[in-house]
């Protein structure tokens, strides 16, 4: 069966179209990622003209290892509000299973495999157990993990001792948060990424045009080449100094699955209509508690995830893993990248982006020599500027009915 071919004129009509789709959503409030991005250009401007070190493809690296074990944090806690959920106890979860890792590892000499299973399965049976107590007690998700915030937290303890750190060997579990893709592996990877992206358009096309609607053109190709030139820019630049780090492919393969999820299959769909209205969700049959237990285990699960690449990064685990900052930094990087905390909107790309920013001023202060002091100030005045503009674009869209 040939292919229909594109003119030019249907082409240039596509982008004509999509332009003023694009505008519209503009006029009615729907910015999308815009507001952070410019704010993170700001930002990396700031620094660069006051060091000229901020920019360079050693300090991005660094900066890329600093953010991890946020960004996979801060996605757990977007999926978690997008369903109009709280999830208070992720820094726990994180300290508790980074502490069962490391016990594990050096105290009862487990594999690294029998290891890493077992605290995968903490960490998810950790926010199935809140998800159950939430859905079946009909107790709120923000007491629920408030408590578990604290209870975990004593467990950590528990687990840790007395001695308050304990040294992890592991070649394997060093190498998470450390190592560095070779160089052409990091190649074919991003060439894999933009296949497997452009395969996904163009089926994202097919299913449009079998329902009688079918996507301007433009629209999936600019996103193919927006994507990938961004993963050929930063494989190139970071390809400058040791490479790409494992880490920065591991958080953007689970943003990658989670945004699928959550915008191409009907669980997706239903964690969207929860967030936006879970009375009118379970009149049209949609399974609320099922969607709330199985959001908030997927949070516990990433928690388990980020524990494991924090024990990774210090070679340890200790008392002080995870905590209530940690959480904090996450709440706020997820919404500073437009995840809504009134449920029902917000993408997981987006939280990434939220990490971004904290984590490019936080660096940024760094490389000044500012105290910590004034990285808390920044970072809360950066939230509560990005909830000030959540909230204003509420009130315009519900005034104009968008």
């Amino acid at each position: 069966m040939s292919a229909t071919p594109v003119s030019g004129t249907s082409y240039a009509h596509d982008v004509r179209v999509s332009l003023r789709e694009r505008l519209r959503a503009l006029a009615a409030g729907d910015l999308g990622p815009l507001p952070v991005i410019v704010g993170l250009a700001a930002v990396w401007i700031f620094f660069q003209t006051q060091n000229g070190n901020f920019l360079t493809s050693r300090n991005l690296s660094n900066l890329t290892l600093q953010m991890a074990v946020t960004a996979i944090l801060a996605m757990a806690v977007a999926l978690v509000m997008i369903s109009g959920e709280i999830d208070l106890s992720l820094g726990s979860v994180t300290g508790v299973t980074s502490a069962l890792l490391g016990i594990l590892l050096t105290n009862h000499h487990w594999s690294t495999g029998t290891a890493l299973a077992a605290t995968f399965a903490l960490g998810l049976g950790i926010g199935l157990l809140q998800g159950a107590i939430t859905v079946f007690v009909g107790v709120p998700s923000f007491l629920v993990t408030l408590g578990g915030f604290l209870a975990w937290a004593g467990v950590q303890l528990a687990l840790i001792g007395p001695a308050g750190n304990l040294p992890v060997n592991n070649n394997t579990i060093a190498s998470i948060g450390n190592s560095y893709l070779g160089h052409t592996t990091a190649w074919v990877l991003a060439v894999a990424a933009i296949v497997a992206l452009a395969a996904v358009e163009a089926l994202r096309r097919r299913e449009w045009q079998r329902a009688g609607a079918p996507l301007p053109l433009a629209r999936s190709v600019l996103r193919v080449v927006l994507v990938g030139a961004g993963l050929l820019g930063v494989v190139a630049f970071l390809n400058g100094n040791f490479g790409v780090p494992y880490v920065l492919v591991l958080f953007l393969s689970i943003a990658a699955t989670l945004g699928w999820v959550t915008r191409r299959t009907f669980f997706g769909r239903y964690v969207y209509a929860v967030g936006g209205n879970a009375e009118a969700s379970r009149r049209a049959g949609v399974p609320v508690g099922a969607i709330r237990i199985a959001v908030l285990g997927v949070s516990g699960l990433l928690a388990g995830l980020a524990g494991v690449v924090s024990t990774s990064n210090l070679y340890a685990t200790s008392a002080s893993t995870g905590g209530s900052i940690l959480l904090l930094e996450a709440i706020a990087a997820a919404v500073i990248g437009g995840t809504s905390l009134f449920g029902g909107r917000g993408r997981i790309y987006q939280a990434l982006l939220g990490t971004l920013v904290i984590a490019s001023v936080h660096n940024g202060l760094g490389l000044l020599g500012k105290p910590a002091s004034t990285e808390d100030i920044a970072t809360g005045s950066i939230l509560v500027l990005a909830v000030s503009l959540d909230a204003l674009n509420r009130r315009r869209r519900a005034a104009t009915g968008t």
